[in-house]
């Protein structure tokens, strides 16, 4: 992306001469093409620059701050009243949610977290590039070639080398809950109440994709902007469910089994009911283990001498 940009804050008016990319990262392709359509009169007023607001940065910053992370032994419940609500119900009681307790107050120093879900098409042009593992798609597995999607069947290890070629890492379990829930602890990333409308979701049956939402299957990153955060965040609830960094642990305040190898998947997928949507909800997955329903976005520690309001190169790049 080549850019040149005068003018102050994330969601300020800025004239710009702009070549921008239509991916769904920076939020949806619609804005950002729209953006270009400038009349006669104001390309005479600039010069032929454009005036536009900016789509907004590629991460999104998280500042310091103390919040409560995990569940409540009445939340639990409510999650499994919530997951006996779907048509196949005997999997839901309180044990499939105890994993979230105890409930515990965690600080974190303010970090960097990518508005969106890492697209396909940017993971395989780092692969074209040497600097990534190809994916291995064959027969079927080709269709998640779709440029627009998340990048899905990387591994864990797959996933931290992208995103260390652009001079970040994978989240922590704990950055992806804060950004979830912010500071009060909502339930889903839009707010406490379930919308359907909002993610790319799942159900609880036999067939455990639906439909309704718009898709089957993985849908282009950024296409339920109702569905964000406060923060600006995307599809921190379905679509692909998210590699973090940490092994996984059924109680937070044990840590890790000594020979633990799971890693914690955050956020839910296209398969995922409403009770798997939730901020708190964690699952184990295998590091090496290659899934349709799993992809990343990347993090990035705050460094004091950063300049807001983005992130700068290379972390706020490409690779």
């Amino acid at each position: 992306m080549a850019a040149s940009v005068t003018g102050y804050g994330t969601g300020g008016l800025v004239l710009a001469t702009l070549l921008w990319p239509p991916l769904a990262q920076a939020g949806a392709p619609e804005r950002a093409r729209s953006a270009t359509r400038t009349t006669a009169i104001e390309r005479a007023l600039t010069g032929g620059l454009v005036t536009l607001r900016s789509p907004g940065s590629l991460m999104v910053r998280v500042a310091t701050s103390n919040f409560i992370m995990g569940s409540t032994a009445d939340e639990t419940l409510e999650a499994a009243a919530t997951c006996a609500r779907e048509p196949l119900t005997e999997h839901c009681d309180a044990s499939s949610f105890r994993d979230e307790l105890p409930q515990h107050s965690v600080k974190l120093r303010s970090f960097w977290l990518d508005r969106a879900e890492v697209t396909a098409g940017d993971y395989d042009r780092c692969a074209a590039r040497g600097r990534c593992a190809p994916r291995q798609l064959s027969g079927g597995a080709r269709r998640f070639a779709t440029e627009a999607w998340p990048v899905t069947l990387v591994t864990a290890r797959e996933a931290a080398a992208y995103c260390r070629a652009r001079g970040a890492r994978l989240p922590s379990e704990a950055e992806f809950e804060r950004a979830a829930r912010g500071t009060s602890g909502r339930v889903y990333p839009w707010g406490n109440f379930y919308n359907g409308h909002l993610a790319n979701h799942g159900r609880g049956g036999v067939d455990e994709t639906d439909a309704r939402d718009g898709y089957a299957e993985l849908a282009p990153v950024g296409s339920f902007p109702d569905g964000a955060t406060p923060d600006g965040f995307l599809d921190l609830a379905g679509n692909a469910a998210e590699w973090t960094s940490d092994k996984y642990s059924t109680r937070y305040d044990l840590g890790p089994e000594p020979n633990a190898q799971d890693l914690v998947v955050r956020g839910g997928s296209y398969e995922s009911s409403a009770a798997y949507l939730r901020g708190a909800a964690r699952t184990p997955h295998d590091p090496d283990e290659r899934s349709p329903l799993v992809g990343f976005r990347c993090a990035r520690s705050f460094d004091i001498d950063d300049d807001a309001p983005s992130p700068p190169s290379p972390a706020g790049g490409k690779p």
